[in-house]
């Protein structure tokens, strides 16, 4: 976005050259003035920046003194200086500017620079100042647009209770099937219009308003509406894993599990703990305008893909004009990517995991160990065709900007080698056991038994586990864990080197927020869409205290009111630890847009403050880990709300009336699958409801809850060594801190970013390198190759290529589930087999070194405890 100083060409030869200028000079000034403009005018107009627009930040910037501009600077440069969204050649055009006290001495030698950072600087106030958020953000609304309306509610409201029962339904089925929030969106626009269309205009007064069944054209904010509705509505309550362990039979056994009262008392805590959260933590991770939250765009493009009318003419690649409305390119890339889906993933498997070289020697261990994408480590330069597997864990390369991805492939690749030297070094006996499985075993190098750990109530047995065996976790495993541990060390410590601006205006705003003369005073945000937002009420601070007291209260109750052997301290646990934690990881987030998952941590604490008890450690869990992933999901929709100016009370009174259905359906489904599914969550359950997620879950809660950390990580346990993971953390991110500090010349670094690195290292087991690499290619070509070549082109068609990969691949999903894998019709050939053959069939195939009969590694029974 940057604009390099413009300068005149020297003037002809001429003895009075010196009255030429003098007389010339004030057309000079005005020449060079209307060229810096028309080249900063042109280069904002390929972000959506419209000639009147240009005019207005033109008007704003003549308001500006030296001085004003100046202090607008210094406080752009402070929180923009290490983001990594933020243009680096704007940042040194400003610290030019900072840098050099002659402009300040004598400004009338530097206009036209002057008048040139006062225009940057005006953008940003005008409007957003990344180019991403330009490109599908509107800079201005119509408060007079309906959004909260009946029909808004009564379509809202219909998918939210569909995607509660079909989610909750076949979450634990084997494949899952789950229905989201844009597949909802496309399907709301009809039936908006369609509402438009049909119902009549009737209505009634309500406190001064009229509210009419058919108030005009359905509007975008209608259908964000809906959309933010079906995102909530769309979640399943995490604490369906807890209830699905402690009720049936082969599990905990524990009876009181299936009362409606306790499910839905845990089921609403976590929830709006999360959200009451997210009111709360608005002020640092929804106003500012560094808290991007690319995933967001994708959704809104979408939205404006179907809301906008306006001409299109970009020229592209070899001079192409290109004039395809956003909604038509978004239905043909939808439509080809529907039909395209059912190659990789029905009739030639093979493409979507394209393990061709494993082809070359199927049962050789050391091959297939380091390329293998099943069974390895995916060190592969084409792994695969399937797009659903490059936009794995929603790493969708069109969506994140390339610096998210490149890091993120940066650090699984350099964890690579950490994996094979554990394995091979047969470090924590780890040869004995599958390279890279994410499940644990005994010392037989089988899957661990934890029914041979445990005594009848479910609680740990010091006898039996002494007789049995320690668990062990395979080399991939262990790496998660190694950096895992790092990962939140060096969140913290990346947030105070370089958030800590951030984090204080939060907190500053906070703080005013209870002070009556500050509440609903949004100037200290200038960007233009808290200055639009100023047009609606604010949600007072109490609303959120009050959802978050009585989610507590509700937690409380239903812990403590029935035999869990748990204290309700775990709620406040919980609360404490998102406390801490909720601010770094969403401004992260929101900038990067990966997401730090807190389970490994929640697990590791609950399970060392209450050992023995597997119930405490699935609380602690819930209240630790899910409240902040529910709060950073409901921020993304707050965010989403701020973006399409909807009423922030609308926003508030929909995802509270979501969430509470939503709890409802899942709370009753959850039940009925309970008592009306013979052998459910068994190998004999029919339609495949096999539970593989809760078998999961049940598992890691028995090792991390009744056998506990202590033995694992403690002073006598096998795995101490993977504590040295915490301060590795620090270490990393002082050390990328340091380096930048000491070559603040070298630009490529402030797109280095240890957290996201971090991020990467633990995207292992089952997982691997081919589900990361082959994102980057793809982020190249759309973030630094198209991007600033066509930029108008990029900012028309990316994000809405983005939403309409993803919709075709959900919509062709869900078609695939219920006409081939629900029947289970099988296509049976070569391209569908290739991929399963030798090492890259079963997990157990191929191991670097084998057992005899009767044997076993590690620790012998009887010295360990």
């Amino acid at each position: 976005m940057g604009v390099h100083e413009i300068t005149d060409s020297p003037p002809s030869s001429s003895t009075d050259l010196t009255e030429k200028k003098e007389a010339n000079a004030e057309v000079i000034e005005t020449t060079a003035d209307e060229a810096a403009f028309e080249h900063l005018e042109h280069e904002l107009a390929q972000y959506g920046v419209s000639e009147e627009q240009f005019e207005e930040v033109k008007r704003l910037a003549n308001s500006y003194s030296l001085e004003d501009a100046r202090k607008r600077i210094i406080n752009v440069v402070k929180i923009h200086e290490h983001d990594p969204n933020f243009p680096h050649i704007l940042i040194e055009k400003f610290k030019t500017f900072l840098a050099n006290p002659d402009i300040e001495a004598h400004p009338e030698d530097h206009e036209v620079f002057i008048k040139e950072v006062k225009i940057e600087v005006a953008l940003i106030t005008y409007n957003s100042p990344y180019p991403q958020v330009r490109a599908v953000v509107a800079n201005e609304d119509d408060p007079d647009m309906p959004s909260s309306t009946v029909r808004a509610w009564a379509i809202g409201l219909t998918f939210a209770v569909l995607l509660a029962f079909v989610n909750q339904l076949f979450s634990i089925r084997q494949p899952a099937i789950g229905i989201g929030a844009n597949l909802v969106q496309i399907l709301a626009y009809p039936l908006g219009r369609a509402a438009a269309r049909v119902l009549p205009d009737w209505g009634l007064t309500v406190a001064g308003s009229r509210v009419s069944l058919n108030p005009g054209p359905f509007s975008k904010k209608e259908h964000m509406l809906i959309t933010i509705m079906a995102s909530v509505g769309g979640s399943v309550p995490y604490t369906s894993l807890i209830i699905w362990t402690q009720y049936l039979p082969q599990f905990f056994n524990q009876r009181y599990a299936g009362r409606f009262a306790y499910q839905i008392l845990v089921g609403l805590s976590t929830s709006f703990i999360g959200y009451g959260l997210a009111g709360v933590c608005r002020r640092f991770l929804v106003y500012p305008s560094y808290c991007v939250w690319p995933t967001s765009l994708v959704t809104i493009a979408l939205n404006t893909a179907f809301h906008s009318n306006r001409p299109v003419r970009h020229r592209g690649p070899f001079g192409r004009l290109f004039t395809l409305s956003r909604l038509r390119f978004f239905f043909l890339a939808f439509g080809c990517m529907f039909a395209y889906f059912w190659l990789p993933n029905v009739l030639f498997v093979a493409l979507s995991m394209f393990n061709w070289i494993s082809w070359i020697a199927p049962n050789n261990v050391h091959l297939n160990s380091v390329v293998g994408f099943n069974n390895g480590l995916g060190l592969n330069p084409l792994p695969t065709f399937d797009w659903n597997n490059i936009i794995h864990f929603g790493a969708d390369p069109l969506m994140l900007p390339f610096f998210t991805t490149f890091n993120k492939f940066a650090g699984s690749f350099f964890s690579l080698f950490i994996i094979l030297g554990l394995w091979y070094s047969n470090a924590f006996n780890s040869s004995y056991l599958p390279l890279n499985s994410n499940r644990v075993f005994d010392h037989y190098g089988k899957l661990y038994n934890v029914s041979r750990a445990i005594d009848a109530e479910g609680l740990f047995s010091a006898s039996k586990y002494e007789a049995y065996s320690p668990a062990f976790l395979s080399a991939g495993n262990i790496n998660i864990y190694i950096f895992s541990f790092a990962i939140y060390t060096a969140t913290l410590t990346y947030a105070v080197l370089y958030q800590w601006t951030e984090i204080k205006l939060g907190f500053s705003e906070f703080y005013n927020s209870f002070r009556l003369r500050h509440a609903r005073d949004m100037s200290r945000y200038e960007d233009v869409h808290n200055r639009l937002m100023r047009s609606y009420k604010e949600v007072p601070e109490w609303w959120f205290a009050a959802v978050l007291m009585a989610a507590v209260v509700a937690g409380i109750a239903g812990v403590g009111l029935w035999p869990t052997h748990t204290s309700p301290g775990v709620v406040f646990f919980g609360i404490a630890l998102c406390f801490v934690f909720i601010v770094p990881i969403g401004v992260i987030r929101a900038m990067t847009g990966i997401e730090i998952n807190l389970g490994i941590l929640s697990e590791f604490i609950g399970g060392s403050v209450v050992p023995g008890n597997q119930l405490a450690m699935n609380y602690m869990k819930a209240y630790g880990m899910v409240t902040a992933s529910h709060a950073l999901a409901f921020t993304n929709d707050l965010k989403l709300a701020h973006y399409v100016k909807i009423p922030p009370r609308q926003t508030f009174a929909v995802q509270m009336t979501a969430t509470l259905v939503s709890t409802f359906v899942c709370t009753a489904v959850l039940n009925f699958q309970m008592n009306n599914i013979p052998g459910v969550c068994t190998m004999d359950a029919p339609n495949r409801f096999t539970c593989p997620w809760v078998n999961s879950f049940f598992t890691a809660s028995v090792l991390w809850g009744t056998i506990g950390p202590r033995k694992i990580f403690g002073p006598a346990g096998q795995y101490t060594l993977l504590l040295l993971g915490f301060p590795l953390g620090l270490a990393i991110a002082l050390s990328f801190w340091a380096v930048k500090r000491r070559f603040p010349q070298w630009s490529w670094l402030r797109q280095v970013h240890p957290v996201v690195m971090l991020s990467g290292a633990i995207h292992w087991a089952p997982y691997n390198l081919s589900y990361i690499w082959p994102a980057v290619p793809f982020a190249y070509l759309s973030w630094q190759y198209f991007k600033p070549r066509w930029p108008g082109l990029w900012s028309e068609y990316n994000f809405v290529l983005s939403s309409a990969l993803s919709s075709g691949i959900a919509v062709a999903g869900l078609v695939i589930f219920f006409a081939i894998q629900w029947p289970g019709i099988q296509i049976q050939w070569w391209g569908n087999t290739v991929s399963y053959q030798g090492c890259e069939g079963k997990m157990d195939t191929c191991r670097l070194n084998y057992l005899g009969t009767d044997e076993y590694f590690g620790p012998r029974i009887g010295d360990f405890h």
